[in-house]
């Protein structure tokens, strides 16, 4: 009886003794790296390819944020929740007119918490030195009221009547001026250049309009300075500007206080801001020729990528049969192959985008290219996809190879 009991045992304690496979075989990045070191230069080749497709897009990335931004920035960044037009203008700014008299009619709709009102135009800041003046976008504001940039150096201005400015960072670069500083500022006047002498009180960050860095004064002092086809009459019934910049109570309830206002106003179109800067003249043109652009940067890469996969095959077809021949399965060499590509890929990119950074550093401010967080992640995962996408061919036609056939051994 014990006999018989031990010997039913046996068989389960031998069980102990089995060993468990590893879930992931080390055997194709082994092979797909031991190709790559075996072939440095021919990969390398292959991996500049790369590196350079990646630098193009995110140079075309970087110039299509930067464009943008240039045109949009300022009503991008808008510390408001709608922007009022006049109506039928087609939400373009510089047909706009809102007068003075709109300001408290605003003020009282029920939901709105603060408004103020917003003028643009153009203006030359005169450098000295024999330098070149440098244009600007001159933007009428109220102190305190929506529409005024945060100042990140010095402080917000201090009435609507006093000669001041705030200057963006732009500005700050381009000319060196700072807080404390008096700059004088020429315009048109008639068919005469005038000038005015502002002092600087505050810097906020990077806030372009039009193409343009931006400068903030206070709505009289903008009244007076902007540019003029005629002198206009001092006496004539209300201060004109642009648009209305709109703070509202509950910011969720954009559509619903946009309906109010519009019905109770009766001759302004309310928008959101994303609205408001996408109507901006040329920005949704010059964003698709630029998003166009970078999908066919996109395909030029996964052509190259798969172009050169599948001559790597073509190349190799007898060894991989002799892999086949010898007991390596297609999945081995499946994934050896896809491995293969991800890491070309991979160095690509990252050599690309070293050469991209250390590029855009040398860049001067003029140049309107901006990299953003966001974009060169979706740039840079784009790049890695289209690497495997390109070797698909490749791979299927891989699969296919008969052991026998790739050998010469059967017809």
């Amino acid at each position: 009886m014990y006999v018989d009991t031990a010997r039913r045992a046996a068989p389960r304690t031998s069980n102990l003794n089995l060993q468990i496979k590893p879930l992931i075989s080390p055997l194709p990045p082994y092979l797909a790296f031991k190709e790559i070191w075996r072939n440095k230069g021919r990969f390398l080749l292959v991996s500049l390819v790369i590196a350079l497709i990646t630098t193009l897009v995110l140079f075309v990335d970087g110039l299509a944020e930067g464009l943008g931004a240039g045109n949009i920035e300022y009503l991008q960044k808008l510390n408001a929740d709608l922007v009022l037009f006049q109506e039928n203008v087609d939400l373009s700014v510089s047909a706009s007119q809102v007068g003075w008299s709109n300001l408290n009619d605003i003020g009282r709709i029920q939901g709105v918490k603060d408004v103020g009102l917003i003028g643009f135009s153009n203006a030359s800041i005169v450098l000295g030195d024999g330098q070149e003046p440098l244009d600007v976008s001159l933007i009428g504001i109220g102190a305190g009221k929506p529409g005024e940039p945060e100042a990140f150096a010095g402080r917000s201005l201090k009435g609507n009547r006093v000669k001041e400015a705030i200057i963006d960072r732009n500005v700050f670069l381009r000319t060196g001026l700072s807080v404390g500083d008096q700059f004088t500022i020429k315009t048109i006047q008639g068919i005469d250049e005038e000038f005015y002498t502002l002092e600087i009180v505050g810097i906020s960050d990077g806030r372009q309009y039009f193409i343009r860095p931006s400068i903030f004064v206070p709505y009289l002092a903008w009244d007076e300075i902007k540019p003029q086809a005629f002198v206009e009459d001092t006496d004539r019934s209300e201060l004109i500007l642009n648009v209305a910049a709109v703070q509202l109570e509950n910011p969720g309830n954009l559509d619903a206080m946009a309906r109010r206002i519009e019905a109770q106003l009766g001759s302004v179109e309310a928008v959101d801001l994303k609205t408001a800067y996408q109507a901006t003249p040329g920005y949704s043109a010059q964003q698709s020729t630029l998003n166009t652009v970078r999908i066919f940067t996109l395909l030029i890469g996964l052509l190259v990528i798969g172009g050169f996969f599948q001559i790597q095959t073509l190349q190799k077809v007898a060894q991989i049969g002799m892999l086949k021949a010898i007991g390596a399965s297609t999945s081995t060499i499946a994934i050896a192959f896809v491995v293969q590509i991800v890491y070309i890929t991979l160095l690509g990119v990252v050599i690309g985008s070293a050469g991209t950074l250390a590029l855009s550093l040398s860049f001067p401010v003029t140049v309107p290219i901006r990299f953003t967080t966001e974009s060169v992640i979706l740039a840079i995962s784009s790049l890695l996809i289209i690497g495997p996408m390109g070797g698909l061919v490749s791979l299927i036609y891989l699969l296919r190879i008969e052991p026998l056939t790739a050998l010469g051994l059967r017809p």
